[in-house]
């Protein structure tokens, strides 16, 4: 039999006295018999603080490490308990495992990287394990990280956004940081609860320090940045804006269409049905077709080009940036207050109420591109996650995959 050295290595644990292995013919299975060295012994598996033993729990136990070969593999040790002064009667920590867990760390560790870097089928079959305990082991392995790597330090600039993560308006709040372009929290709910629980978190001394928020108009957003942020500076998004503008076009469109349809005028009825993604896309990505129909909507409806015109201005507005954008946005008020097409009068009442933080995403050039970006590996992650069944545990492979949090594989 190897030494107890290559035996510690081939199984991947630290801080452990190997006393036997065996091979199990009946269960096909690798059993190493082993406990904790003197100075781990003893202590809460909570907090590690060295606690009087109460009493050998419920006997032996068995841990699922990393298999060797094609054959599995489990570590075997007594699983006492231990009085602690903060957290009760518990059951004792191994260095091999986290508490509560049926895995070694290395097993822990593999899984979780492999939960951020391939499928779930992938991982289920190599690993031997059920998709959804590899969800409680991204949720534990999320939540010890966080631990020890304290992603809200710094924080200066933040994009907050809601994303849904199920259907029946099932909503988690999200949290990332401009600067470092990474997710740093990430909580169920979309409401001013959900949001105040990150500034507690974050914690009055560090909330000052907050310069910049982007999100969209969301008015439990604001009401809380403006509670416990009041000196940052808060930033429409600019994409949300231009959307505005957007809906309002195709409620333009869809009017005009109706009046044509019901006027018994079919080819211009035909005509603008089709002209939907013409009078969306931008005009640098249109095709030769899209712009001869905009062409035509020019010639046969000027009301509908207007309208065309005035959401083409506002995407400029934001394109420009800078002082020179705010003098473009005050025009474009101005144009859209006296364009006399409904949809336009109420959306420039809309960007009236929220001028300073437009004005204030112009002139620091902030959006919240960042955060819709890590929404959209979100909504991937979300698919990957299907089965998961726990909000702890998307949010945990969403920590893991987006946050930075996942552990580099064992012994690499």
């Amino acid at each position: 039999m190897p030494s107890a050295r290559v035996w510690k290595r081939l199984l991947g644990v630290e801080h452990t006295v190997i006393e036997q292995v065996r091979y199990d013919k009946d269960g096909g299975i690798l059993v190493a018999l082993v406990r904790p060295t003197r100075s781990r012994r003893g202590r809460c598996g909570a907090c590690q603080r060295r606690c009087p033993g109460y009493d050998q729990g419920a006997g032996r136990r068995r841990w699922r490490t990393l298999d060797l070969g094609t054959v599995q593999a489990f570590l075997e040790a007594d699983a006492p308990r231990v009085r602690c002064p903060q957290h009760g009667v518990v059951a004792a920590a191994v260095p091999w495992a986290r508490h509560g867990a049926g895995f070694t760390r290395a097993f822990e560790d593999t899984a979780a990287w492999l939960a951020t870097h391939t499928s779930r089928v992938a991982v289920a079959e190599l690993l031997r394990v059920a998709w959804r305990t590899v969800g409680r082991v991204c949720a534990r392995v999320a939540a010890e990280q966080a631990t020890m790597i304290d992603l809200l330090e710094g924080l200066r600039r933040i994009g907050i956004d809601e994303i849904s993560y199920k259907k029946g308006q099932r909503y988690l709040t999200v949290v990332v940081d401009h600067d470092r372009g990474r997710l740093v929290w990430a909580a169920p709910g979309a409401c001013e609860a959900t949001l105040e629980q990150f500034f507690d978190t974050l914690g009055e001394p560090r909330c000052a320090k907050v310069e910049l928020v982007s999100a969209d108009a969301a008015t439990w957003v604001a009401a809380v940045v403006a509670r416990r942020c009041p000196a940052a500076v808060r930033c429409a998004d600019p994409f949300h804006v231009v959307k505005w503008a957007t809906d309002a076009l195709d409620q333009v469109r869809r009017e005009v269409w109706n009046t044509a349809r019901k006027g018994g005028d079919t080819a211009v009825a035909r005509e603008l049905k089709g002209a939907r993604f013409a009078l969306w896309k931008n005009p640098e990505d249109l095709t030769r077709r899209q712009r001869g129909k905009l062409a035509r909507i020019a010639v046969v409806n000027q009301r509908l080009y207007r309208a065309y015109l005035l959401k083409e201005e506002l995407r400029l507005v934001f394109k420009v940036k800078g002082p020179r954008a705010v003098a473009l946005l005050e025009a474009w008020l101005s144009w859209a207050r006296r364009c006399r097409i409904p949809a336009f009068v109420a959306l420039a009442r809309s960007v009236t109420a929220y001028r300073d933080t437009i004005v204030a995403s112009l002139l620091q050039g902030a959006s919240n591109a960042r955060v819709e970006s890590v929404n959209t590996r979100l909504r991937l992650l979300t698919r990957i996650a299907f089965g998961f069944r726990s909000t702890d545990a998307l949010i945990g492979l969403a920590m893991l995959s987006l946050g930075g949090l996942c552990p580099p594989l064992p012994g690499r």
